[in-house]
């Protein structure tokens, strides 16, 4: 029993030892992606994993190089945009506008899907209560949304860190779990490798939110703050080098599975996700009822994984402007994150359909992207600045065909969103 406790003891401080990758993965992984994976996974099998890869591989470069440049230089991202590049003020009021705007809306969408998966999993066991879905997504949605609140007026860095990584854990496991359980068709995986865009409706607008949710500016903007929240200091540069490889790679796992789960679930039998109820409908003949609580428990860790971060970026990105200091504790963070709480009971107050509100919302958020990549680019090649830690040859490599490929993917974004607002019904005569 002491050798499965200290087994446990040591999981536990391995996945403690990742720090700020925690905040990176609870950031990317919400429902927001778990959304965008299984509604690829359903539509397109595999097909989309290549996007998910290298969004995975330039998130990886680009936390290294926030990081990094925080850790030589001691200032945070918007505060160093404001003080060293030109134009800077601007770039940092757009870059903070455009992620309030598309993290405020993903929240919106996050808490609908969870609020739905809680009903629809307790329905599975209590059938009485489906005949009151309106009145229970909403009290579930503002318990959520109220025991979030309470605990960012009075937790710390510390316990946050610690509150995302059960939330993760949970969703780690719960999703790979649900693998093992419908066992997909490994050479779809491996197809899935070879690049190819879906030319179907729909398609760029699912390639645009693929990007949008996992290479997320949010996430980047946001690690100086949580390497200074962590303590490290340029002795760390080791650790935070190891962290945001790890923070990629997990965030590559646990995402590509919940696509093949999606594929194996869905894909096969030529079913569409619509709606979080079709993900139960399709896997209940498959797995029963325990494999869809697994599945479900998973999708709600990651909402809840996000909704910390999401309700806490909008007052730490104005500190970070304004002072360049990791603040949790002002009236600014607690009026401004009740701002975002309430904004986040749109989708269950009015009962829209969380799932295409969520994708829309992810569609956003690559439009920033460009800003955030250019700016890390020279800041962190300013030999005034790094001295002998500015990019090397690698980094640059890594961080320039980032920003191709953001730009390639923002283009394909406003493609998508012309199209979709040029569609107009035919008349019917």
């Amino acid at each position: 029993m002491q050798e499965q406790t200290n087994i446990f003891r040591k999981i536990y401080l391995l996945l403690l030892a990742i720090g700020p990758g925690i905040f990176a993965i609870g950031y990317t992984i919400g429902t927001g992606s778990v959304t965008s994976m299984i509604v690829a996974g359903s539509q397109f099998g595999m097909q989309l994993l290549w996007v998910l890869f290298l969004s995975c591989l330039f998130s990886g470069v680009l936390m290294e190089a926030y990081g990094r440049y925080s850790l030589v230089t001691g200032e945070t991202a918007l505060y160093s945009f404001r003080k060293n590049l030109k134009f800077g003020k601007l770039i940092s009021i757009l870059i903070i506008i455009g992620i309030t705007f598309g993290q405020w809306n993903s929240l919106i969408g996050i808490l609908g899907i969870s609020a739905n998966a809680i009903f629809e999993t307790l329905s599975l066991f209590i059938p009485v209560i489906k005949g009151y879905e309106y009145q229970s997504v909403l009290a579930i949605a503002l318990t959520i949304i109220g025991s979030m609140y309470y605990f960012l007026w009075h937790g710390t860095y510390s316990f946050f860190e610690k509150i995302l990584l059960v939330f993760v854990s949970f969703m780690g496991l719960s999703f790979f779990l649900s693998l093992f359980i419908i066992l997909p068709d490994p050479k779809e995986i491996v197809n899935g490798f070879v690049p190819s865009i879906p030319q179907v409706e729909g398609g760029r607008m699912l390639v645009a939110a693929f990007v949008g949710t996992t290479m997320a500016s949010a996430t980047f903007l946001s690690r100086p703050l949580f390497v200074q929240g962590k303590g490290w200091t340029k002795d760390n540069l080791k650790e935070q080098s190891k962290d945001a490889r790890w923070a990629a790679i997990l965030i590559f796992i646990i995402s590509a599975s919940i696509m093949a789960v999606a594929m194996g679930a869905f894909y096969q039998d030529g079913k569409v996700v619509e709606k979080v109820l079709d993900m139960v409908t399709a896997l209940e003949p498959i797995a029963g009822k325990f494999a869809i609580a697994v599945f479900f428990l998973g999708t709600l860790a990651a909402g809840l994984s996000s909704i910390f971060p999401i309700l806490m970026i909008t007052p730490l990105m104005i500190a970070d402007y304004q002072d360049g200091k990791l603040d949790m504790s002002s009236n600014r963070f607690k009026i401004l994150t009740g701002v975002a709480c309430v904004i986040g009971l749109s989708v269950p107050i009015f009962g829209a359909n969380p799932i295409k509100a969520q994708i829309m919302t992810q569609v956003f958020n690559v439009f920033v992207l460009p800003l955030v990549i250019i700016g890390i680019f020279i800041l962190i090649n300013r030999e005034d600045l790094m001295g002998k830690h500015k990019a090397g040859l690698l980094l640059n490599s890594g961080i320039l065909t980032a920003l191709i490929f953001a730009c390639i993917i923002s283009y394909n974004g406003v493609i998508a969103i012309i199209e979709s607002f040029q569609k107009v019904p035919v008349p019917v005569n």
